[in-house]
């Protein structure tokens, strides 16, 4: 299942503020610098889609369907962005083979934002992963977010990480959340299925994403592994032992999150020593975050101190 955000026509569970966002336009109180701040796979990219096709379809043939919060997939500039020909849209994410968003992307998107407009209609730059910004892009970015050229909009998609200050106040910020059961009903909804037919629930918490949720749903077909019967340990195990990790970064957010979630399934006020590893492997989580250093030595040392200790 392709789950890019810009293909996704239909929007789940975020309606209270896409009609906050419609309200504002509507009276021609839009912000041109919108900040939309949650947790990573939680569907912000997905709701900036919906609100940039809302806007520039609106007299275009096939508009965006406000009743339903469906884009409908022969409207133009909708066909454009995936096309990755619209004029009005321009993205900006970190490039596969990087960290960072580099200076370059922002010298580039300088370069087509003083350029003429084509039409009359509003200009809309997605930066994803905002916080991926390195020192010298953020100083670009801030001379072009301070005086925007005439009808452009930006909308910065921040992952519950730190923002500069400088760049926060310049946005209007929205928290964008879902609860547990929200982030199931997206994913069964998306599926046409019960996801619990697929993972064991045991395997979800709290701070499931449904990002996060098809995550494990890729990792199970790949891999062709038993996840309705697996359990925490086996599952953790299992990835670690057999370096998944290795073949796909996006699993390490996987075992990251595996991991907390073993310590809070596992820690009791009686087990001092499980809550002094708790703190210590958080502490090593955050460091190689941080430093961008690498997993597995973390991994190999969980394993053997915690899942076989």
């Amino acid at each position: 299942m392709n789950l890019n955000p810009s293909t996704q026509i239909n929007l789940f569970e975020h309606k209270e503020i896409f009609n906050q966002l419609y309200k504002l336009y509507k009276n021609d109180n839009l912000p041109n610098k919108i900040l939309l701040s949650g947790e990573k796979g939680i569907g912000k990219s997905t709701l900036a889609y919906h609100l940039i096709n809302f806007v520039l379809s609106e007299n275009e043939e096939h508009p965006y369907d406000y009743e339903n919060n469906i884009i409908n997939s022969d409207n133009k500039s909708f066909k454009l962005i995936q096309n990755k020909s619209n004029p009005n849209f321009h993205l900006i994410d970190v490039l596969e083979d990087k960290k960072n968003i580099d200076i370059n992307q922002i010298r580039e998107l300088i370069i087509k934002l003083n350029k003429s407009s084509f039409n009359k209609k509003k200009r809309f730059v997605l930066i994803d992963n905002i916080e991926l910004l390195n020192l010298n892009s953020i100083n670009a970015f801030l001379k072009i977010l301070e005086e925007p050229n005439e009808n452009i909009n930006f909308i910065l998609i921040n992952n519950n990480k730190r923002v500069i200050p400088t760049l926060k106040s310049r946005c209007l910020n929205f928290k964008v959340f879902l609860t547990n059961d929200q982030s199931i009903r997206i994913v069964n909804q998306l599926l046409n299925d019960d996801i619990n037919t697929i993972i064991n629930n045991k395997l979800f918490d709290y701070y499931s994403t449904p990002g996060k949720l098809f995550k494990l749903i890729k990792l199970s077909e790949e891999y062709d592994l038993d996840l309705v019967n697996f359990d925490l340990t086996t599952t953790l195990t299992t990835v670690i032992k057999n370096k998944y990790y290795k073949k796909d970064k996006s699993i390490i957010e996987i075992i990251y999150s595996f991991i907390e979630l073993y310590f809070r399934n596992n820690i009791s006020s009686e087990n001092i020593s499980l809550l002094k590893s708790y703190h210590y492997f958080l502490e090593k989580i955050n460091n190689t975050k941080i430093y961008n250093l690498d997993e597995e030595p973390l991994f190999m040392e969980f394993e053997d101190k915690i899942l076989n200790g």
